[in-house]
């Protein structure tokens, strides 16, 4: 593999494990608050003290006039993760882990295929072509299979 991109594809192996983690332990939040939605909040909240205490730490201080130039749309990134955190922790004890995750899999892919075919929020343009549309095909078979077990 490629040194270049081996450690991205390690991080994202390792993200990856953790979001099955996530939904959970967010369900167990869940079930104990009585809310998917407070379960949300309390991982955020969680999740923006570790982010805090690494920014610290990290050094990295941009002044405003970095973010000034930016659309809307580039403030509103942690509102799909918290839609994503409460529908899991929500969908996880009805469903099943494995499902919640080939399903939310199956969705990222459509988006991903739709956003980079149009060149979305600054992504480059990468058209769906039958190679695209047959891997996401594989993955929906896939969620069928995990699904149906």
């Amino acid at each position: 593999m490629n040194p270049a991109i081996a450690l991205p594809m390690l991080l994202v192996l390792f993200a990856g494990g953790m979001i099955a983690l996530q939904a959970p332990t967010n369900a167990m939040l869940a079930r104990a608050g009585g809310s998917p939605v407070l379960a949300a909040l309390i991982s955020f909240a969680v999740g923006t003290a570790a982010l805090l205490v690494v920014w610290l730490v990290s050094g990295s201080r941009p002044g405003t006039a970095a973010f000034a130039g930016l659309r809307w749309y580039a403030w509103i990134g942690g509102l799909y993760g918290a839609i994503y955190v409460a529908v899991a922790a929500f969908a996880a004890p009805r469903i099943g882990l494995a499902s919640l995750i080939t399903v939310g899999i199956a969705g990222q892919i459509a988006m991903a295929m739709w956003l980079d075919h149009v060149g979305a929020l600054g992504l480059p343009r990468d058209p769906i072509s039958l190679g695209r549309v047959a891997g996401a095909t594989l993955v929906v078979v896939g969620v069928v299979l995990v699904r149906r077990g």
